[in-house]
């Protein structure tokens, strides 16, 4: 008995790791996940190195993003940060 008692700590610790870092670093990575597996043509997006592009096509794992002057660049997926919402 006197045994577990002195594991309650180090469960309490790590149930506080759990909820507070883990927890939401997963629900972010499964968020991100599905925003750039949905990526679709059209989509008005932002790389994570900071590139602004329109995609032009889009397949497994490659995104051709159009930019300024018309040029297009090749980028793979999971390099697309964000999409940037529409406004009307």
């Amino acid at each position: 008995m006197e045994g577990l008692l002195s594991l309650w700590p180090f469960l309490a610790m790590f149930a506080i790791m759990w909820f507070l870092l883990i927890r939401p670093a997963q629900k972010r990575q499964k968020e991100t996940k599905e925003m750039q597996s949905s990526l679709q043509r059209g989509d008005e997006v932002i790389t994570i190195g900071g590139i602004h592009g329109s995609i032009e096509a889009v397949d497994e794992a490659t995104v051709y993003l159009k930019v300024a002057d018309g040029t297009t660049l090749r980028f793979d997926r999971q390099a697309v940060g964000r999409v940037n919402e529409k406004t009307a």
